[in-house]
């Protein structure tokens, strides 16, 4: 293939294409499952409290293995890294069908299997984003981020109506269909041709040292710095979220198949939003985006209180989403570009282990909000929380102050 084409067009980057296909194929089947496990354990147990348990032991390894993963993922083989979390996801996910056709299946399996889950994603997620500007320019990488960005949102968007479908069939179904779908992106990842790692060797420096590389090259720079921060408290709003509006369709007697279209509605947003995102941001510069996102959420987030309908709930959750992308085009971007690359496991692992690492926190509090205070006094609590960090971004220095999103060779 021409050098000079792939350089110009993502879709002529042979290996962006079989990494970017792989990766359809399996977050499709992570988003079925994702759909189908609190409705195994709602069906299981009958309590929120164990969905909420088994949704936090899944987000856990965000907190645990995010900062001393980001160092490994620098030093050793990225594509290794990347067909060993596969491999090692879809053996866990598969022995959940076994058990279900065994009539073995427990809660404490569900957690094991869901930290797993989390465990390799942890490692993927790190390794693929460390690899990215290896595989693509750097004039590129902005199309590359929202490309991916699509990738999960249209996955989600078919995942949600799919895992419910398959669960209402068969609740092994949607289990069985992620477990193929790791074993289909594993085969993808062998066919991988570039290089993945950096000509410059990450230092072999003690693994401690390491992992506060990441964190100091973030507290030196206030934008990413705060960018990180919004980032947590708007991962811990919407992973409680989810829950919530899993139980407030669930209350009004919604079935796993309208429960699942309702997910996948909400994800749809994300997928138009995605759609649009490479150019979008270019309409906006950083403070914009930072500022204005998180107002939008804050407005959102109280009309989940004025339904109790499904689609109506979905179709709040499509707008909640559409944003997203613009968000992470431009924070991804920033950081992909500016971080030197043999140093960006670590500052991402860092980034993720801030700023992912409350997700377990927010499922143990869906749980306990929806527990105590019901779906509407879980919804007003998120929504206080929301309002809150948007008067946080409109008066941060750093944001106000946030400059152009440039490329290295569109500044030259």
């Amino acid at each position: 293939m021409n050098s000079t084409a792939a350089e110009s067009s993502l879709w002529r980057n042979r290996d962006f294409v079989t990494l970017w296909s792989g990766q359809v194929v399996s977050t499709l089947g992570a988003r079925i499952s994702s759909t189908a496990m609190p409705l195994l354990v709602l069906a299981t147990t009958g309590s929120p409290a164990d969905a909420g348990l088994v949704g936090a032991a899944g987000t856990l390894p965000f907190l645990v293995a995010y900062l001393p993963a980001g160092p490994l993922v620098d030093r050793y083989n990225r594509h290794r890294i990347l067909l060993m979390s596969e491999i090692l996801a879809g053996v866990g996910l598969a022995t959940v069908p076994i058990a279900l056709w065994l009539g073995l299946l427990t809660v404490t399996q569900l957690i094991l299997v869901a930290f797993v889950q989390g465990f390799c994603f942890v490692f993927f997620s790190l390794a693929e984003t460390a690899a990215l500007p290896r595989i693509v320019p750097a004039a590129l990488l902005p199309a590359a981020v929202a490309q991916n960005e699509a990738r999960s949102r249209g996955a989600a968007l078919a995942g949600g109506p799919l895992g419910g479908l398959l669960f209402g069939i068969d609740r092994a179904l949607p289990f069985l269909a992620d477990a193929i779908s790791y074993a289909a992106a594993s085969v993808a990842l062998l066919f991988l041709r570039k290089d993945l790692q950096n000509k410059t060797t990450a230092p072999a420096e003690p693994l401690g040292q390491a992992t506060l590389t990441g964190l100091r090259w973030i507290w030196h720079h206030p934008l990413i710095r705060t960018a990180v921060l919004l980032i947590t408290v708007t991962n811990l709003v919407f992973q409680a979220l989810v829950l919530t509006i899993v139980v407030l369709a669930q209350h009004r007697g919604s079935t796993p198949a309208a429960i699942g279209t309702m997910l996948g509605i909400y994800s749809g947003g994300g997928l138009i939003g995605a759609l649009v995102a490479d150019k979008a941001h270019r309409c906006f510069t950083p403070k914009m985006v930072i500022i204005g996102v998180n107002w939008i959420w804050a407005a959102l987030l109280p009309l989940f209180l004025l339904t109790t309908d499904p689609l109506q709930i979905g179709a709040i959750g499509a707008a909640t989403s559409f944003i997203g992308p613009v968000w992470n085009v431009v924070i991804f971007s920033y950081t992909a570009l500016l971080v030197p690359n043999e140093i960006l496991g670590r500052v991402t692992s860092a980034a993720m282990t801030l700023a992912w690492g409350v997700m377990p926190i927010g499922s143990l509090s869906a749980g306990l909000l929806l527990t105590t205070t019901g779906p509407t006094g879980a919804v007003l609590a998120l929504s206080a929380i929301m309002v809150a960090t948007a008067v946080g971004a409109t008066i941060s220095p750093a944001v106000r102050r946030a400059p152009p999103l440039i490329a290295p060779a569109e500044a030259a």
